[in-house]
């Protein structure tokens, strides 16, 4: 099964290379018109397994508001995952082993491995293939994990090879709401063995096209939508090892520093914004958080990569109805650094990224 171990089936292959990606995809006014080859085989092998039961639960069109505010949080009511999906995984620190005796990807069911990926020819080597497998606890349609040689048992550490095969893989979509993120432990994950996000979001975020403040030649703070993030940003495919790298290093020295992460790579305009000189390429989006080992009492939701973009899928019907930006953001910002202390670490993360 995942990673080819002795008498698993291997899930088929998506063999893809440069002339795959697509540099331009559909707007906004109609994002499903023109699927690319990557949209139609993972969304096919999505929908099949919706269709024969192997989900936790049957995911159908979720209620959605847009929350009244300047920050315009677009509220999602699931209160099926909630409900339903495996209990998160304990975690002690930032650096805990993978644990064999704990759930993990190797024990997934052949009928939830979709496919896998892997790239031929340029640009640079290929980044090691990745295994392709539903998400059973879906947060949205082609809500996937992307899953780095499982066979490995790598914990939950985010690592270059790992981000670029993710970022390849947001560029053979043709859907424009089609973004990876990645929760690191004490960021909101919930298994410790390596894993990033796809899925699919049917709206645009303002973290897509908002300027960002210079940090450095490669990095710049973005303070659009409810939590400021670092942002990186590849303007093709020849950029996405570099900006792939100086990702992890950065990640790397959060943790060094106590500091948890969550990554979103999403389409988007140029850090500068739009109407700067030059087209739309990929945001790579990294959030610095205090980390949280557990539930908090008392915190309405938990806060991962989709709420710190600005999307909150709600447990609740009336805490869907009834709460408001200033609550959510609230329960958001509990988690983040304060700004001197942010703005410090971004000029540490400038300095690091120049040598």
């Amino acid at each position: 099964m995942a990673g080819g171990e002795p008498g698993k089936p291997n899930p088929e292959e998506f063999v893809y290379g440069e002339e795959d990606f697509v540099l331009q995809p559909a707007g906004w006014g109609d994002p499903d018109s023109a699927p690319s080859r990557f949209d139609r085989m993972l969304l096919a092998g999505w929908s099949d397994r919706m269709e024969r039961g192997v989900f936790r639960y049957r995911l159908g069109p979720l209620p959605t508001r847009v929350l009244p505010g300047a920050v315009r949080l677009v509220a999602q009511l699931n209160e099926q995952r909630s409900a339903e999906r495996r209990p998160p995984q304990p975690v002690r620190s930032l650096r805990d082993p993978f644990d064999p005796g704990a759930f993990n990807f190797t024990r997934l069911r052949p009928a939830e491995l979709l496919f896998r990926l892997r790239r031929t020819g340029g640009p640079g080597p290929p980044p090691d293939p990745l295994l392709v497998a539903i998400n059973a606890s879906p947060l949205e349609r082609g809500h996937v994990l992307l899953l780095p040689s499982p066979a490995r048992r790598l914990p939950q550490l985010l690592t270059a090879p790992a981000l670029r095969g993710a970022l390849e893989a947001a560029l053979l979509s043709a859907h424009p709401g089609f973004r990876v993120g990645f929760n690191g432990l004490g960021g909101g994950a919930s298994v410790n063995h390596l894993h990033l996000h796809g899925l699919y979001l049917d709206r645009p975020l303002p973290l897509e096209e908002a300027p960002a403040e210079p940090l450095g030649p490669r990095l710049g703070l973005l303070r659009a939508g409810p939590a400021p993030a670092f942002l990186f940003f590849a303007a093709g495919p020849a950029a996405l090892e570099p900006v792939s790298r100086a990702v992890c290093r950065a990640a790397e020295h959060l943790g060094a520093a106590g500091l948890a992460c969550n990554v979103l790579a999403t389409r988007g305009e140029p850090p500068a914004g739009p109407g700067t000189g030059g087209g739309r390429g990929l945001r790579v989006l990294l959030w610095a958080r205090r980390p949280l080992f557990g539930p908090k009492a008392g915190e309405p939701f938990a806060v991962a990569l989709c709420e710190l973009a600005g999307l909150l899928p709600l447990p609740t019907e009336p805490l869907y109805r009834d709460i408001t930006e200033a609550q959510a953001l609230s329960a958001i910002r509990q988690h983040l650094l304060p700004k001197p202390e942010l703005l410090h670490l971004g000029g540490e993360l400038a300095r690091l990224l120049e040598n």
